[in-house]
């Protein structure tokens, strides 16, 4: 398994060339590599290296390197490359049923998160993904803790606010801060910290390891730890690629994203436990809401999402959440 910059690609690409045996697989994400599922992306493509016995090379370009995050599920389907990784809400509406998870604190337990890459619901979302022109491998939850980021003061109360300009993750996500009185502002995870550094932006809504990992503490300085989102990171292929794999190297991606999962989710238990502390240590206000603040973020935020999500999903929208029902 290689973790590459862009700048060495061509370089790559000539010597998985050279290497006839193996099957090469480049794969981007937008993930800066020391966050905590950036390091299991690593660790997958290694499982994969050695349950294919060699027979596929994994080239792993994290940070947008190769591919930029809005650009890689066209990217896949085309041909351009083989393999990345998205965040759900990257969909769009392209395929919005994939932010059903976004929903304001809709699905926050651990237990149904580890029985998602099982289930119906993550079954139902892959046959949706297939017909987009893409093939899903893994499953990576990466946080159901969340942080709303702001300088100068907490946004603890839907009434903090108004008249501030966040980072939406989404449009049914972003109706529900649009009723609390935010405006938003689409931009790729990786240039967020630049707005938030260049007041593009006054404030974010991110998981709580992001935030440490991406240095959002350099450029806020109070921070309002919520569990408000549950937000996963899939791999996928392109299906004619994945066609043209051996029963090793398929079984390979299948072994490989089945523990891929259940690392993901050890990952992210351990950096929602520990990113507070180390938000703590570099200065900056932390501050954990309480139950009462929590309801009133939910009562404020989830009718709006709802009413956004059934408008952009239809029926698809609401077979999902039936089969979700099954495992919260």
């Amino acid at each position: 398994m290689k973790t590459i910059a862009a700048a060495t690609f061509l370089t790559v690409v000539a010597a998985a060339g050279s290497a006839q045996a193996q099957t090469a697989m480049r794969c981007s994400h937008q993930l800066p590599p020391s966050h905590h599922i950036a390091v299991v992306v690593d660790r997958w493509a290694e499982e994969v290296e050695t349950l294919s016995n060699g027979e596929i090379d994994v080239q792993v370009f994290p940070a947008d390197s190769l591919i930029k995050a809005n650009d890689n599920i066209l990217a896949v389907a085309k041909g351009e490359i083989e393999c990345a990784f998205s965040l759900n809400f990257q969909w769009g509406r392209t395929l919005p049923i994939m932010n059903v998870t976004v929903g304001p604190y809709t699905m926050s337990s651990i237990e149904s998160w580890k029985q998602w890459p099982e289930s119906e619901a993550a079954a139902y979302l892959e046959e949706r993904l297939l017909e987009k022109g893409v093939r899903n491998i893994a499953w990576m939850f990466q946080t159901n803790m969340s942080v709303f980021t702001s300088k100068g003061r907490f946004l603890k109360t839907p009434e903090d606010f108004r008249g501030v300009k966040m980072r939406g993750l989404g449009p049914a996500f972003d109706r529900g801060l649009e009723a609390m009185g935010a405006t938003t502002v689409s931009i790729p995870g990786s240039e967020v910290y630049q707005a938030l550094a260049t007041g593009v932006v006054d404030a974010a809504v991110t998981d709580v390891a992001a935030a440490w990992s991406r240095k959002y503490y350099e450029v806020q300085d109070h921070f309002v730890v919520v569990p408000v989102l549950a937000a996963y990171l899939h791999g996928y292929t392109n299906p004619r690629f994945y066609d043209g794999l051996s029963d090793t190297q398929k079984a390979a991606l299948e072994e490989a994203g089945a523990k891929a999962a259940q690392w993901a989710i050890e990952a992210s238990i351990e950096a929602s436990a520990s990113a507070p502390d180390q938000l703590r240590s570099a200065g900056v206000q932390v501050h954990v809401a309480t139950d009462e603040e929590n309801e009133a973020f939910r009562a404020a935020m989830q009718p709006a999402f709802n009413e956004a999500f059934e408008a952009e999903s239809g029926e698809q929208g609401l077979e999902l959440l039936e089969l979700i029902a099954k495992i919260r």
